[in-house]
């Protein structure tokens, strides 16, 4: 993890762990609930933030953690494979947002942007 994400720009995010997908064959609905551990590349550096995911319905609330960050609250929503959510915490009295727009992949996978 870095100490720092200095300007984010677009930052590409890829989740490696915890999604479930639930009767996907017949209803294609995705649920992430459970422990995520994501890459996020920047010019920054590389982290690896976690994220704790509880899905209702579309609804999409839990937590993100990360050495800079600490830990935050994040609220979203996943609608079919388009998941998207927001992180808002400060750092250092700073008050910074982080909006996720990305997609399911595979089971074990999503990409996006940050």
């Amino acid at each position: 993890m870095t100490n720092t994400f200095g300007r984010l720009s677009i930052l590409t995010a890829v989740f490696l762990v915890g999604i479930n997908l639930v009767g996907a064959a017949q209803t294609n609905k995705v649920d992430v609930s459970g422990v995520w551990i994501f890459t996020v590349e920047s010019p920054a550096g590389k982290s690896n933030p976690t994220l704790t995911f509880k899905q209702d319905g579309e609804k999409l609330t839990g937590q993100y953690s990360s050495q800079l960050m600490g830990q935050a609250d994040l609220t979203g929503t996943v609608k079919g494979q388009a998941i998207e959510f927001v992180v808002s915490a400060t750092v250092q009295g700073t008050p910074i947002e982080l909006k996720y727009t990305g997609a399911v992949d595979t089971k074990d996978s999503m990409k996006g942007t940050l």
